[in-house]
């Protein structure tokens, strides 16, 4: 349960639902699987539709979701640039079209979701911001419901394949495993990521997750019981199987693992705003 995880963590969901279209940006890597998966919502029989997550500042991509108008709302899950690097220029296409974000940063012609925003009761869904903090101190997801019909946009907090990186310090270990405790409630329904396929049940990708950090933890443990003084040290003995290429990116999250046992510097990694998984 510890070892590096780069296959899907829950059964995959076999379709998506009717009135949700995924739009996948041009941006493959490392750290962002397949790339950014936009998300356009329409209730049926209604006009206008619902954009999570423009991605990056991709023209054909940006001009691919505008294509899918009318749309009245963008929403954002978390800041980090592949998520909302396009989101001016898709209002600006859209002739001005709203940015809600629970960051007042990334929030354009509109007023920020806040820490603990109110549902959001749009034509034909209702869209709840779920504050989930911890891969970043801005994530939220978003459960949506058409009549019987229901999901969980999950961001960056659950991905479609593999484990997320906890983005410190602006990341929190014990808030992200708090959110982890959350998204558990939410048993039998289909989990949309940021990056990666729709998982079947948010719940078991949200336990497999926590099993997961917390063996993790265990092995961070040992590790600086053994002797390992620094970040660069643990990463070496934890992430052993990760391809070398990776360990500046699992410097960041064994910060953050240090920092909530209480045994790690506050410093952050330099260049670091857009990672996703680890």
């Amino acid at each position: 349960m510890g070892g590096h995880v780069t296959g899907a963590v829950a059964a995959l969901a076999d379709e998506l639902p009717g009135w949700v279209s995924l739009l996948r940006a041009p941006n493959p890597g490392p750290m962002t699987l397949d790339g950014t998966n936009t998300w356009v919502l329409r209730a049926p029989g209604t006009e206008h539709a619902v954009v999570i997550d423009p991605g990056p500042a991709d023209e054909g991509h940006l001009n691919r979701i505008a294509e899918h108008g009318p749309i009245g709302l963008i929403l954002i899950t978390h800041g980090h640039a592949d998520h909302t690097e396009g989101s001016a220029r898709l209002s600006e296409l859209l002739g001005g079209v709203p940015v809600r974000a629970v960051d007042p940063a990334h929030s354009i012609n509109a007023a920020p979701l806040g820490a603990q925003p109110e549902p959001l009761d749009l034509p034909g869904l209702v869209v709840r911001p779920v504050p989930t903090p911890g891969h970043t101190a801005d994530s939220i997801c978003l459960h949506v419901s058409y009549g019987d019909d229901q999901v969980v946009f999950t961001g960056d907090t659950i991905l479609g394949r593999g484990t997320t990186v906890v983005a410190h310090p602006d990341g929190h270990l014990g808030d992200y495993l708090t959110s982890l405790g959350l998204l558990s409630s939410y048993r039998g329904i289909p989990a949309l990521p940021g990056h990666g396929p729709a998982l079947a049940d948010c719940a078991a990708a949200a336990d497999f997750y926590l099993a997961h950090r917390r063996a993790r933890l265990d092995q961070v443990r040992a590790a600086v019981a053994a002797g390992a003084h620094s970040p660069a040290d643990v990463v070496a003995v934890v992430y052993a199987d990760v391809d070398r290429s990776l360990w500046w990116a699992a410097v960041w999250s064994v910060r953050a693992q240090l920092e909530y046992l209480g045994v790690g510097s506050g410093e952050s990694e330099p260049g670091v705003s857009g990672l996703e998984h680890m």
